[in-house]
């Protein structure tokens, strides 16, 4: 009995510091308390919901199911995307750190001001120099005008 509870007191320890180690792990493009859900969006730029992404500098926010935790920034840039996490990369997720555009040429932590250039996630200002908003991949077809954002 007192052998099973310690070989049961060992295996719960290991699993702890298992879970505790892996969970304060770095990432190397957010904090490491940054959310991790799926992502997965199709736009038909087509609907005149998504019509601004139709000209390059346009932009939307999405807030579609399966768009993460606090929705998404999609811009135009020429001929390709952007697809930001509007989460903050720099610090953990509270009330006031989801990412806003402004002035249609900046994204902005409204926690502590820190700011990035729309078009290429770029810092401008702030406390988070050398973390860039989070960016998804995505396809595009241009013959149906479908723009697809997955992780």
């Amino acid at each position: 009995m007192k052998k099973t509870f310690s070989i049961l007191s060992i295996l719960t320890l290991l699993i702890f510091s298992n879970l505790t180690i892996n969970s304060c792990g770095s990432r190397e493009d957010t904090v490491n308390c940054f959310p991790n859900n799926p992502i997965n969006v199709s736009l038909n730029l087509n609907l005149p919901a998504y019509n601004n992404l139709n000209y390059d500098g346009g932009w939307i926010y999405v807030n579609e199911q399966q768009s993460g935790t606090r929705g998404l920034i999609v811009v135009r840039v020429g001929d390709t995307f952007k697809a930001y996490d509007r989460n903050a990369p720099h610090i953990c997720p509270d009330a006031n750190t989801t990412l806003e555009v402004k002035d249609n040429i900046s994204i902005l932590c409204p926690k502590d001001n820190t700011r990035w250039i729309l078009r290429t996630g770029q810092p401008e200002s702030g406390a988070a120099t050398s973390l860039p908003p989070k960016t998804y991949p995505y396809n595009f077809d241009t013959a149906t005008k479908t723009l697809n954002i997955y992780y």
